[in-house]
């Protein structure tokens, strides 16, 4: 396999050292200093919302670290190019298909995504992955039709439809050079799991932590970001202001995306808040509009894409994505 010489992701890793970005410590310090302040009687709901949104969201956090670790460190780059590497329809589907099996909600995804990304996955494939992933997976399937009965269901096919339309479009955008290239992998042969068929233990926590860190460099000072962002709105916004204003209407839907934009931090977290949102308004759009635009608006996500992937690929996530969604939404709202 020869690798594309300008791709900095494919160069040879020095495993001896682990090496923390300097975005990441200052963030980090940041998010640790913020938290501690927290404990001030002053602070006391400030206290609240970062303890409950740690509550909701490490283990997602770690499972989507880890699970980039292990794809870092066992899967060939030429099997990831094979299902999630080709400009054609069948990476699309591989990649909505990859996505439902996956069990972290969005920011554990951002963290497996942009691992996908670095091990050959084109930018079509990934960000069809980071649309489906965090509402069509099978823990949030279970946990939305806990809420919404067999309602949940059009949530679930809406989530898929967007994700399947928007890696159509974004592999025509690539096509006519409108967003930047996917890499360009050239396959020498079969693939081959020598890392599997060869395996050691301690080789294997070793290369899988390094991978971890390696992938936390990239993504986790965003999270971080969001993080705070999310909890100080969610301590100082009284939550019945956004059901008083998230109506069965058009505003109502617009405003239901300004503040899914801003306080999504998880899909488990978001879902309760989106049950609330339909026992006042009685419909299905206004929650549909609440977790769908969470996930296609995040300044987190779209942080990370500009950041690691390219900023035209960032900028037409929302352009191509919220029309869908406020449109399904409206129709929702209409006939269901």
């Amino acid at each position: 396999m020869q690798h594309n010489k300008s791709c900095n992701h494919c160069n040879p890793k020095d495993n001896s050292k682990i090496k923390i970005s300097k975005n990441l410590k200052i963030t980090g310090t940041i998010f640790i200093l913020v938290f501690l302040i927290s404990f001030l009687p002053i602070f006391e709901s400030l206290n609240e919302s970062l303890i409950s949104f740690l509550k909701l969201i490490w283990w997602a956090i770690l499972i989507g670290f880890f699970i980039g670790g292990l794809i870092d460190y066992f899967v060939p780059e030429e099997f990831i190019f094979k299902y999630l590497g080709q400009k054609n329809k069948k990476s699309i589907f591989y990649a909505v298909i990859g996505g439902f099996l996956m069990s972290a909600c969005s920011h554990g995804i951002l963290a497996i995504s942009m691992q996908l990304y670095k091990k050959g996955a084109s930018i079509p494939a990934v960000i069809t992955f980071l649309l489906a992933s965090p509402w069509a997976n099978l823990p949030i399937t279970i946990l939305l039709f806990g809420f919404f009965g067999i309602k949940a269901l059009y949530f679930i096919l809406a989530a898929m439809f967007i994700a399947v339309v928007t890696g159509f479009i974004y592999l025509l955008l690539e096509k006519y050079n409108l967003i930047e290239k996917s890499k360009k992998i050239i396959l020498s042969g079969d693939y081959q799991w020598e890392k599997i068929k060869n395996f050691n233990f301690n080789e294997s926590v070793k290369g899988t932590f390094h991978g971890s860190i390696s992938l936390a460099n990239m993504v986790l000072w965003w999270i971080l970001i969001g993080f705070l962002i999310a909890a100080i709105i969610g301590a100082y916004v009284p939550s019945h202001i956004f059901v008083q204003y998230f109506g069965p209407t058009f505003l109502g839907l617009l405003l239901t995306l300004a503040f899914a934009t801003i306080i999504e931090v998880c899909s488990e977290g978001s879902s309760p808040i989106a049950f609330e949102i339909f026992n006042k308004v009685g419909v299905l759009g206004n929650p549909f509009v609440f977790l769908m635009a969470g996930v296609a608006t995040d300044y987190t996500e779209i942080g990370l894409i500009w950041s690691n992937i390219g900023k035209r690929t960032a900028i037409y996530l929302p352009i191509i994505t919220v029309p869908q969604i406020l449109l399904i939404g409206y129709l929702f709202n209409i006939f269901l």
